[in-house]
Order: structure tokens, then C-alpha cells, then sequence
């Protein structure tokens, strides 16, 4: 899930906040803006991705790649679960030096962007594969400098999806989940239960992996403790409640992923996390 939507109808927080997430539009991609983009096989259909060009960027340099994949739609905290409202990777990149793609989740049918859950997975798990080496090939993204977030339902589908298979799994320098991870606790859906999700984290092979969120401690303690050997872990408890007063500029819920876009000292370190992840 996701933060409450202001009346504009966006996650976008309030003007005096640090940063402020690009609106989505249907222009041309180009630095400093966000737009949205339709793979060529889901051209009649509602089915989209957002990419972010930072505002740095300039044709023929390269640039590491943040993927991410949102919540689930959750009205008691606002949440859309919409490609558009995502938060989390501008938070985490900044306006410059990032390029921000967020992933949809392909419904079943194949028509529109799944709000809730996974939708068809195996259609969700193709459009990446085959969409984020085209982005690579034509915005610059460096292919060995690509992380993958999310945010709650994301924060699963990093793995769920992210590590669904090894071709998959092949393109991530990395990986950073806030709020669950997969195989934490079992879900209502094929696979949750933690030996499958074991079984995907293998796919890992000791590459870096940030868990953020609130509850860091028991996935830490519980859970993750006992299979330090998939990755190189890193555990960053972020105590969001204390960071904003709650409910303010919109922000009515401490499970959020607008919580880096204001400064703090946990937003330091999941971005230096990200630049030693990819070598900067």
C-alpha cells in the first residue's frame, strides 16, 4: 500500500516538503520529466510503465536505473496502487543522476495495469524482461547498474517477481525492499509461503539487499537471520511516525513511500547504500 491521495489526486506531497514527485504526463521523455510509456505489444491497451529521465541527463551518457514496483491499492491509507502515484524511487534517486522506471503489474487479460496484487504474473514478469533492456538501450540506463525496490506489495514483488526466474534475477546490481518481504509471513496468493520464497532469494547469490521499513527487526530476527548466506544483507529500521506529524500535507499513514522525500538521517543511508551498490 501507499500514501493517502491529496486532492489532486496524485501522492504528491505539499509544496514546502523537500521533494515533490514529478507528475506523470503522455509527453515525449526528456530530462527532469516523467512520462508515461507503452510497450509496442500493449499498444491498444491500458497496460503502462512511468519513466523518469533525471534532470542531468543528456543523450549518449549512461545512468544507473531504479526500478520499482508499487503497493497495492488500500483505501484506509489512500493508496491507489497506480504506476502514476509511485514515490518510493524518487525518494531514494533524487531529481538527478537516476533513471526511475516503475514497472506495472499486468492484470489478468492483459487490457490494464493490476491495482491489487500480482494480476497475470507470468505477463508481469515478460514486460519486464523485455522492456527494461529496451529502456536500457535508449535512455542510456547502465544494464550492470540496476536496482529494484518496492513498497509493500512491492517490496514482496521485488522477489516475487524480481527473482521469479534467473533470467530476471540476472539484471539486478541490487535489491531494497521498505515495508514486507517476501516469505516474512504467507499471503493469499500461489507460492507465499517462505520455502518458495527461499527458493527465489537463492537467486540472489550474494548480492547487496537493503530491508527498510518498520518492522525491520522481526524479519531481521525472525526470519532472515538464519539464511545470511542469500545475500548481503543490510537492515534499516525507519521510524516514519517520528519523522512527521502525523497526519500532515496529506500524509495520514506511517506506511508510506514518500518518507524519503524529506531529509533524515535514514534517507542518508539508503542512498548511500544505493551508490555503494553501484560502485559510486
Amino acid at each position: 500500500v501507499a500514501l493517502a491521495v491529496p486532492s489532486s489526486g496524485t501522492n504528491a506531497p505539499a509544496p514546502d516538503w523537500e521533494l515533490q514527485t514529478p507528475p506523470i504526463t503522455d509527453g515525449p521523455a526528456a530530462a527532469g520529466q516523467r512520462v508515461r510509456a507503452t510497450a509496442p505489444e500493449y499498444a491498444d491497451t491500458d497496460v503502462y510503465h512511468s519513466l523518469y529521465l533525471p534532470t542531468n541527463w543528456e543523450p549518449g551518457k549512461t545512468y544507473p536505473v531504479i526500478v520499482e514496483y508499487t503497493g497495492n491499492y488500500w483505501p484506509p491509507s489512500g493508496s491507489t496502487g497506480e504506476v502514476k502515484d509511485a514515490n518510493l524511487g524518487y525518494g531514494l534517486g533524487g531529481p538527478d543522476g537516476f533513471i526511475w522506471v516503475v514497472m506495472p503489474y499486468i492484470e489478468e487479460g492483459r487490457q490494464k495495469n493490476a491495482v491489487t496484487w500480482w494480476g497475470d504474473k507470468r505477463a508481469t514478469v515478460d514486460y519486464c524482461k523485455l522492456n527494461l533492456p529496451r529502456i536500457c538501450a535508449a535512455f542510456g540506463g547502465d544494464p550492470d547498474k540496476v536496482v529494484v525496490i518496492g513498497f509493500s506489495r512491492g517490496a514482496i514483488g521485488t522477489s516475487y517477481l524480481g527473482l521469479a526466474d534467473d533470467e530476471i534475477a540476472d539484471h539486478w546490481r541490487g535489491l531494497m525492499t521498505f515495508d514486507h518481504f517476501d516469505g516474512a509471513k504467507t499471503w493469499n496468493y500461489p507460492e507465499s509461503d517462505r520455502a518458495a520464497a527461499l527458493h527465489r532469494l537463492a537467486r540472489l547469490r550474494g548480492k547487496p539487499v537493503l530491508v527498510a521499513g518498520g518492522d525491520v527487526t522481526k524479519i531481521r530476527d525472525e526470519y532472515l537471520a538464519h539464511h545470511l548466506e542469500l545475500a548481503d544483507f543490510s537492515f534499516l529500521s525507519v521510524p516514519v511516525a517520528e519523522l512527521f506529524n502525523i497526519p500532515e500535507k496529506g500524509l495520514v499513514h506511517p506506511h508510506t513511500d514518500l518518507w524519503m522525500h524529506q531529509p533524515s538521517a535514514y534517507r542518508d543511508q539508503a542512498r548511500q547504500w544505493l551508490r555503494e551498490t553501484i560502485g559510486e
